[in-house]
């Protein structure tokens, strides 16, 4: 069987992002980094290896796969044989988010794979913004898919990882035997529905405040409001500001060593495009996630929802119960709700987070 990702231009695909302004000359842009093409000119960074020695608990071993010219690092934990998770992160994370996870589910004989989007992590990083489009990161994820053949996966999404995980669920079914949500949402956005933009040209804003200060007047219950002003705050910001908003996101207090782990992929500016770019693939969103919506209806395998409370953005009872009421896997399932977890579940409680998913898939054999 083939296996692909749709779009339906007609009704809405890949809207293309504003023009990018020069960058003034106080972004602190490394001119002594090295920055590639591929094949069809796709210009590109790689984060030194040295970058990545030492992190705290991330004792993986790297594995790499060529995505039309550009290396995209992927985790591959735990036995060969074992069943399947695929664990999908978001922004501005990558997998050392899922390490607490991982040791969880290796103990208990799963093969956990965990990639790192293109422009994160470990991963290749074009630096031009028009590259990231929820289109080609799904299809990306797809195509790690298929070539490592894999198959009867237990999805595992959050954030961005929600939005490319239920999309490759939806359109690709037969690739999955369960699909998990941890604070994950699939919206359904049209031309007309569409509340996100931007400036068009984008400019650094080299006057902008630190992420509390320049979100404070949004809380995230007011949304659209509080997300377009992180769509603005992160493609707009001349700073290496992963660390710190990690740190904002998540409930219990991440060590030095953690926060300068997550920001470890971006030693500068010239590797900060995806961070930056991410959250305003929402623009692009509009009318492809309605074939994956219209399976998800109809998808009667295995489906849980799980979330955490504190997250005022996904963690809300009325998104966990229309997954619940709208997926007919969800039925007789044991959703949950956690007190003490955030955005970064995986971070918070990613012991029971790994727990849960043990649990699910031993309930719901093939």
């Amino acid at each position: 069987m083939s296996y692909k990702i749709t779009v339906d231009f007609k009704k809405g695909g890949r809207k293309s992002l504003p023009t990018i302004a020069p960058y003034p000359k106080e972004v602190n842009w490394d001119n002594s980094v090295p920055v590639y093409k591929t094949a069809a000119g796709v210009a590109y960074v790689r984060t030194p290896d040295e970058c990545f020695e030492n992190l705290p608990d991330y004792p993986f071993a790297p594995n790499y796969l060529e995505i039309d010219g550009l290396r995209m690092h992927y985790l591959d934990e735990g036995p060969k044989d074992g069943q399947v998770v695929l664990l999908l992160h978001g922004q501005p994370a990558w997998s050392y988010l899922y390490r607490k996870m991982i040791k969880g589910l290796t103990e208990n004989g799963y093969r956990c794979i965990a990639p790192d989007m293109i422009g994160m992590g470990k991963s290749d990083k074009p630096i031009k913004e028009a590259y990231h489009s929820y289109y080609k990161h799904t299809s990306n994820a797809l195509y790690l898919i298929q070539a490592l053949g894999l198959k009867d996966l237990t999805m595992f999404g959050q954030d961005w990882g929600s939005l490319i995980g239920s999309r490759l669920v939806g359109e690709n079914s037969d690739l999955f035997a369960r699909m998990i949500l941890a604070n994950g949402e699939l919206p359904l956005f049209t031309d007309e529905t569409n509340p996100f933009y931007l400036p068009n040209p984008v400019e650094i804003d080299l006057n902008i405040e630190d992420f509390e200060t320049a979100t404070s007047a949004y809380p995230m219950v007011k949304m659209p409001e509080w997300f377009q002003v992180w769509i603005l705050y992160c493609m707009t910001n001349p700073n290496l500001f992963v660390g710190p908003v990690m740190q904002s996101f998540t409930e219990i207090e991440l060590t030095a060593g953690e926060v300068a782990a997550y920001a470890a992929p971006f030693p500068s500016f010239n590797y900060m495009t995806g961070p930056r770019t991410l959250p305003s693939m929402f623009l692009g969103i509009r009318g492809q996630t309605r074939k994956a919506w219209e399976n998800l209806k109809k998808f009667e395998k295995p489906f849980l929802s799980l979330i955490g409370l504190k997250d005022d953005l996904l963690g809300l009872p009325v998104v966990q119960n229309k997954w619940i009421n709208k997926v007919p896997g969800a039925k007789g399932q044991h959703h949950e709700q956690f007190e003490n977890a955030g955005h970064f579940i995986q971070e918070d409680i990613g012991e029971i987070m790994a727990d849960r998913v043990h649990q699910f898939i031993v309930k719901n054999p093939f």
